[in-house]
């Protein structure tokens, strides 16, 4: 009777100690999992970084995230003038254009929808088109053919966008300008997911 008994307690002791190694077991890795998800949130960050640095340079373009905007000076279809640095203290977005390109008319609508209606009214923020390397008529046939109402300045010899860009690079190309004049975001193309980012970027900039 007493062997039973002991054989007993020697049963219990041991699937006792059996849980309480899995309970401590599960524990551990519960917060390694935890630390495992940190870990993951920075990795994908650093990789995230590193992508739109690659896109950048994919992009060919001439300046990077967290630049300084070069300046410039463009003259608008009107015959006035507006330079980079006067708009120090807005919200800026930048967008190369020209009418020959495709890709551009198929995104400006979304542009004046978008951006262009929700913010014009709103005294920080400033949005001009440049055209590059063509007369006041092709600007206003592209405005015409697109409908948009927001206003698109002159670069005749495409010096602004080659202070910006390769000058050989194709356009339909952002650039977004933060309040103390430093690039936060560049784009390539007309990528919906990379617009939407954009205009994310912007509402998230006008919050500040």
């Amino acid at each position: 009777m007493i062997k039973k008994l002991f054989v007993v307690s020697m049963g219990f002791n041991y699937l006792s100690f059996a849980l309480l190694s899995l309970v401590l077991l599960i524990s551990c890795n519960g917060q390694s999992g935890q630390q495992q998800s940190g870990n993951a949130y920075e990795d994908v960050k650093s990789d995230s970084l590193q992508s739109e640095q690659l896109n950048a340079d994919d992009y060919q373009f001439l300046v990077r995230v967290g630049d300084k905007a070069p300046d410039f000076r463009m003259q608008l279809p009107g015959g006035e003038s507006v330079t980079l640095s006067s708009l120090r203290g807005k919200v800026l977005m930048l967008q190369f254009t020209a009418s020959w390109c495709g890709v551009c008319r198929k995104e400006m609508p979304y542009i004046e929808s978008q951006i262009w209606q929700r913010h014009k009214d709103d005294p920080s923020f400033a949005l001009y088109g440049i055209d590059r390397e063509e007369p006041v008529e092709k600007v206003e046939e592209l405005i015409s053919a697109t409908g948009v109402t927001y206003p698109i300045g002159l670069d005749r010899d495409a010096s602004i966008f080659g202070r910006y860009a390769e000058k050989e690079a194709g356009i339909t190309r952002n650039v977004i300008i933060d309040r103390d004049g430093n690039i936060v975001m560049l784009t390539r193309l007309f990528k919906e997911d990379e617009f939407n980012r954009m205009v994310e970027v912007i509402d998230s900039l006008l919050l500040d």
